[in-house]
């Protein structure tokens, strides 16, 4: 069988052993799945340091832009109003989301590589009363950077605002107290950093602000609190679940907890991705972004050299054995490299020397 690895921000390269969950077929309706479903809810707020007292995990069936449009569409009411932090396209399809489902908004946005600038956001909640709800990115894959989700959710708070948090790419990777960082709600997806497979998203939520968004939702399938009923009560999806890539998912977390927990993976990626810059600016190829606004995640570097596409190199370095990503920017050309999943320095190592040959032959 044909394979190679991902260097892709998700999907991503999974173990043989996640991969070997998928080879049974489940019952959706099955106590033991219900159980599984249950260990899955329960682990995801451990790895979020929240207690069942105050938060839950909620389930959503597709992928992580189903969660992700599944909180803006059932948490904010139609007297609302979110200020939405955008500096990636993530952040804008946030923003395409709240126009779909005709919710009143403002946004600040930055450059791709620049933090959100607080001041401009303390500014904006505080003059704008209208407000009730605040949402980011954690880390936006469009470039790689890591965005300081503790001082706007510092922010929120002191204006008393709903926080909601896309961590698509950092949770699982990235230590996030969500507590602390006073999140009210934050989503990622089965197959980021927990490293399982495409199928599902889940959401973290505070329980109070979950119970207050009842009957808020602009859609059935999308219904937060509503998924959250008929799975709290006995662990039972509303609709089709994905039953293999719970399985594998389930396995996954298991795996990331032996391999030390979210503190062991994101000294590996941090690693990978340390490795990785030193490696292409050696060979002639810089990072889009400078070193202390790179997340562990992924890393956008720009394409300089004109002689050859994206995809001559893409095809190039498939053949060997790795898939890469393309760049999401505009301004300049770019692609990208992930750091997650089941990968090491070995690969890194290996990723790199293919890198050199290429610009070899091509030069």
């Amino acid at each position: 069988m044909k394979n190679y690895k991902l260097l892709t921000p998700g999907p991503l390269t999974t173990t043989d052993s996640v991969k070997k969950e998928m080879l049974f077929d489940h019952c959706t309706w099955d106590d033991d799945y219900k159980v599984i479903t249950q260990k899955i809810r329960k682990q995801l707020l451990d790895l979020g340091h929240v207690s069942e007292e105050k938060y839950t995990t909620v389930l959503m069936q597709g992928s992580g832009t189903f969660g992700v449009e599944s909180v803006i569409s059932s948490i904010i009411g139609k007297d609302d109003k979110c200020l939405f932090i955008v500096n990636g396209a993530y952040g804008e399809r946030m923003v395409t989301m709240a126009k779909y489902h005709d919710i009143n908004y403002t946004e600040i946005k930055q450059e791709y590589d620049e933090l959100p600038d607080l001041n401009l956001i303390e500014e904006t909640l505080k003059y704008d009363k209208k407000i009730t709800h605040v949402m980011m990115v954690h880390c936006e894959t469009t470039t790689g950077i890591l965005n300081d989700i503790k001082s706007v959710g510092v922010l929120s708070k002191k204006y008393n605002k709903t926080f909601m948090v896309d961590a698509m790419s950092s949770f699982g990777g990235v230590d996030i107290d969500i507590s602390d960082c006073n999140i009210d709600f934050l989503i990622s997806s089965s197959n980021k950093c927990i490293q399982g497979v495409p199928g599902f998203s889940f959401i973290i939520a505070s329980k109070e602000k979950l119970i207050n968004s009842k009957g808020k939702a602009r859609s059935l399938s999308l219904d937060l609190y509503d998924q959250w009923m008929g799975m709290d009560k006995d662990g039972k999806w509303r609709f089709t679940s994905p039953t293999h890539v719970v399985l594998a998912f389930s396995k996954a977390l298991d795996e990331l907890i032996e391999e030390g927990g979210v503190k062991a993976r994101f000294e590996r990626y941090s690693n990978n991705n340390k490795l990785l810059r030193k490696r292409m600016k050696e060979i002639g190829i810089n990072s889009y972004l400078k070193e202390e606004l790179q997340s562990p995640i992924i890393t956008t570097f720009i394409l300089e050299d004109n002689k050859f596409t994206f995809k001559e190199m893409y095809d190039y370095i498939k053949e060997r054995g790795f898939a890469i990503y393309p760049g999401k920017l505009t301004k300049v050309e770019t692609f990208r490299l992930g750091n997650i999943g089941e990968i090491y320095e070995e690969d890194i190592n290996n990723l790199c020397d293919i890198f050199t040959d290429f610009l070899k032959e091509e030069r």
